[in-house]
């Protein structure tokens, strides 16, 4: 009878030590999976900062000419497109993981500060990257909108600020180029009015594609301004409670080293050569950085 329960009882360990490596294995998959989607992430919004690099320089070239090549302006036309689409997939990626780790409130809280903490890394550089790319759009907006005020001077009609908005927003350049002068010096600068006019609405066609997604992501970044401050101070209170459990432990040990004495004829106190425990907080220190909550190896007994 009693090694049936020996059998038993070594059953039931070997079960529970089963059931561990089972979620042991299953939260690693998980996260492998999370990390691989957060460098795919990570190498497209990389691959947007290259490409805003790149429209910067296309427009600088389209701003130097009295008539762009057509080239160029294809060009620079594909690789706002490709913004655009890759954009479109890193803000769909980020509220994905979003939705995910709302449901993931279950697992570990080790893990939870992890995904926490990449996704609005992620989502902060995203934003950075967006703003550099509206920074850019709006600078050539304004080079542009100059560069039509500067002809329409040429050709003897001098405007406001107002008055070349109102043209713009109408979409109708003829409002100002109506009774410009049959000259060889007018019709450049007619053809250069209307080219940058065309310019100036593709790009604003742009800015309005953008900005529900801009906004979109903007709000989850300032909504997660409170997520981090709360994860700063839950590791304050870990250190805290750390300290304050090592304290207990050694008070604890002293008072049982007394009682031994007391107990036992002479007997020399037992020398506790071993560590109490160890923690390791590896936090993040800056804004932008991949910094991560990670055990150490080792780290814990």
């Amino acid at each position: 009878m009693k090694d049936r329960l020996e059998q038993l009882k070594s059953k039931q360990n070997q079960d529970d030590t089963e059931d561990d490596l089972e979620i042991a294995i299953d939260n690693t998959a998980f996260m492998d999976e999370f990390f691989a989607e957060i460098e795919e992430t990570r190498q497209n919004i990389d691959k947007i900062s290259k490409n805003v690099e790149e429209a910067k320089k296309l427009y600088s070239i389209i701003l130097s000419a009295p008539i762009p090549e057509p080239k160029t302006k294809d060009d620079l036309e594909q690789l706002t497109a490709d913004i655009k689409k890759t954009a479109n997939a890193v803000r769909n990626k980020l509220k994905s993981m979003e939705q995910g780790i709302e449901q993931g409130a279950a697992r570990s809280s080790a893990d939870l500060r992890i995904r926490k903490s990449q996704h609005s890394v992620l989502s902060r550089k995203f934003v950075e990257v967006m703003t550099k790319y509206n920074e850019a759009q709006v600078d050539f907006r304004e080079r542009s909108k100059g560069r039509i005020q500067r002809q329409l001077e040429i050709t003897g009609k001098n405007t406001t600020d107002e008055e070349l908005e109102e043209m713009l927003e109408s979409g109708n350049p003829s409002i100002f180029t109506s009774g410009i002068m049959d000259s060889q010096i007018s019709k450049q600068a007619l053809s250069e009015i209307e080219g940058r006019h065309k310019d100036i609405l593709r790009l604003e066609n742009s800015i309005k594609e953008l900005h529900d997604m801009f906004v979109d992501i903007a709000m989850l970044v300032e909504n997660q301004g409170e997520i981090v401050d709360n994860i700063e101070l839950n590791m304050m209170h870990t250190v805290d409670h750390i300290e304050k459990a090592r304290e207990e432990t050694k008070k604890a040990l002293k008072y049982k080293s007394r009682a031994r004495k007391v107990s036992l004829s002479y007997r020399p106190p037992a020398r506790h050569s071993q560590p109490l425990g160890r923690f390791t907080l590896f936090a993040s220190a800056s804004l932008f950085g991949f910094c991560l909550l990670l055990p150490l190896q080792g780290s814990h007994d």
